[in-house]
């Protein structure tokens, strides 16, 4: 072998060294970048779960925030009620 023969296997090596390295640099950010688009999407369905849960809470509260207010109307109707009695009866008093 000559040698130029062994600088030129010498600069084949490198370069096929170099190329193997930037191989496995390429391989590492794929796999870098799998690991993230798997935790992305465990996060997404994550708030998905978080969404679902949340809207059926809030439906069940806008249900009892109905039903506060039914029950607020009824008692406010029948306070008026109670109030215009009392006063009739007051007034009914005074006359007497």
């Amino acid at each position: 072998m000559t040698e130029s023969s062994a600088v030129e296997i010498e600069i084949a090596t490198r370069r096929l060294m170099a190329a193997l390295d930037a191989l496995e640099s390429a391989v590492e950010r794929r796999r870098d970048a799998d690991r993230d688009e798997n935790e992305l999407a465990a996060r997404i369905q994550a708030l998905g779960a978080d969404r679902s849960r949340l809207a059926d809470e809030l439906d069940g509260a806008l249900v009892k925030a109905r039903k506060l207010e039914r029950t607020n109307r009824e008692i406010s109707d029948r306070l008026d009620s109670a109030i215009v009695t009392i006063r009739s009866v007051l007034d009914t008093g005074e006359d007497g």
